[in-house]
């Protein structure tokens, strides 16, 4: 009944309506109440798709006589007055005030963002070419055939000199443990006090990397005592034919050791 009240652009009804329905159906309890309120929803989305539409063509019409009589009005003239003053007298060209088109100016500079002009300090860069250099290609590719020749040279160098460090420092403490072994055999060694430096965690770690390799080459072994605490002793040179045929029965292990444990 009230279709054309709701859809006009300046009525509230269908908004009303809507919040009225809302309330409504706080107090639904049956199918027929629910079932109406479905209606009521289908009519309501209808009405409001038909505003929408004809809110669109109202909004996408321009009126230019309109906006040049609110423009006109916003720089100080009043069109009613100048007719009224001007009945049979021609209207002069220049009837705008003087800062009329300064003030519309000043508005619309407001809705322009425009970045800031920059000024240089110390003023600005020198527009002259720079001076290319005289490339010299075959010094270039000679230098550069000498870098690579002499770059696989320090790395092997500097590898040879690792392993041998390594070595000489398993050969060093393979001998410390044999002779802890012949001073005193029949007490076993602990892993942990033989491999453990308590003023360096990384020295610690260091012993532990190298006595891998003397369980790994069958020069010394590690089992576990009465309290399954790890004990590590030398093996004999009559010994090592056997350890040798048991180097497939060998088990890699890894331990974790962080500054905590080792404190």
């Amino acid at each position: 009944e009230n279709r054309e009240a709701m859809l006009n652009s300046k009525s509230n009804r269908l908004t009303e309506a809507l919040e009225e329905a809302n309330r409504l159906f706080d107090g639904v309890c049956r199918a027929r109440e629910a079932a109406l309120d479905a209606q009521f929803l289908v009519i309501a989305s209808n009405i409001g798709r038909e505003k929408a539409t004809e809110l669109h063509s109202e909004m996408s019409a321009f009126d230019s006589t309109a906006f040049a009589e609110d423009l006109l009005t916003f720089m100080g003239i009043n069109r009613t007055e100048v007719e009224e003053t001007d009945d049979s007298e021609d209207v002069p060209g220049d009837f705008l005030p003087s800062d009329a088109w300064q003030k519309m100016g000043e508005e619309a500079a407001k809705y322009f963002r425009r970045a800031p002009t920059f000024h240089y300090m110390m003023g600005s860069f020198k527009s002259e070419p720079p001076v290319q250099k005289q490339r010299i290609e075959r010094q270039k590719k000679a230098s550069r055939g000498r870098a690579e020749r002499a770059m696989p040279a320090q790395l092997k160098e500097m590898e040879q000199s690792h392993q041998e460090a390594t070595e000489k420092e398993v050969e060093r403490i393979l001998r410390i443990l044999q002779t802890h072994f012949e001073n005193d055999p029949n007490t076993p060694i602990s892993f942990f006090d033989f491999v453990i430096d308590p003023n360096s965690f990384a020295r610690t770690v260091e012993n532990a990397f190298h006595v891998s390799f003397l369980i790994r080459d069958g020069l010394a072994k590690i089992k576990l005592d009465e309290d399954e605490l790890p004990i590590i002793e030398p093996i004999k040179p009559s010994e090592r034919v056997e350890e040798d045929s048991r180097a497939a029965e060998r088990n890699q292990v890894v331990i974790s050791l962080n500054r905590k444990d080792w404190k």
